[in-house]
């Protein structure tokens, strides 16, 4: 078993100076421990040292992790859907995910949105960015994201509370900093997004959107500090917390 403890505090003394360096609060940023592949063993003493919200890549080990551990914690453990999702598994997870970070094309949005209808939920999602147009990575292309946004708007079961990527995979975490850079922008553009010139600047529905729009989950084991810089309120950490797969 990996010195989880011990992780969990050096992931969190990492992230407290990382917001200290550019001036922000540490409550603003929230750690995601990536659980994929490791046992329940491990989740559960995660969240003996305080670790809440966890993410998993595959549909089936987050409904069976979920299904073994709502009944063991006096607390919520929030699921985090992190991985791409096919349509097909959209059924099984709307329940119980507290929130779908790959959203990366209008046909899965529409299931989203059937598969939410059915059970009368609202879904939070975030959109799936793919920064640095990698051809072996999802997402959405920014220059696509608006039109892509306006869209997915129109959905009443689907609340988008944010953008994701998964950047670049480097040695030196500063070759990233450009693209958490580029995401902050398209994040902070929305956010203050004026309407006006789209003749829907007094449209009350774009305003309630907005209202929700408070997400940008970017950073995992290798460059998580430099995403906090430019602007991260979720980190995904997986080695640095588990070890090793």
């Amino acid at each position: 078993m990996e010195h989880i403890q011990e992780n969990i505090q050096k992931i969190e003394e990492r992230i407290q100076a990382a917001c200290e360096r550019c001036g922000r609060n540490p409550s603003e940023v929230t750690l995601i421990a990536v659980s994929k592949t490791k046992p329940i063993a491990m989740i559960q003493e995660a969240y003996e040292f305080g670790i809440r919200h966890f993410g998993e890549n595959r549909v089936q080990e987050l409904v069976e992790k979920y299904d073994n551990l709502r009944e063991l914690f006096p607390q919520k453990i929030y699921w985090h859907q992190i991985g791409h999702l096919q349509r097909n598994k959209v059924k099984y997870l709307v329940d119980k995910a507290t929130l779908i970070h790959s959203l990366d094309s209008m046909r899965l949005a529409l299931q989203i949105e059937e598969e939410a209808a059915k059970r009368d939920l609202t879904i939070d999602i975030l959109i799936e960015v793919n920064i640095a147009g990698e051809e072996t990575k999802f997402g959405v292309a920014p220059e696509e994201l608006m039109s892509f946004l306006e869209e997915v708007w129109k959905l009443p079961h689907i609340r988008v509370r944010g953008l994701m990527t998964i950047a670049p995979y480097v040695l030196d975490p500063e070759e990233n900093r450009k693209h958490f850079k580029k995401m902050r922008e398209l994040y902070v553009d929305i956010k203050t997004k004026n309407y006006d010139n789209k003749d829907t600047g007094n449209n009350p529905h774009h305003n309630q959107k907005l209202d929700y729009f408070d997400t940008l989950s970017m950073g995992m084991t290798g460059d998580f500090e430099v995403a906090i810089e430019e602007g991260a309120t979720m980190v995904r950490v997986g080695t640095g917390i588990f070890g090793e797969r």
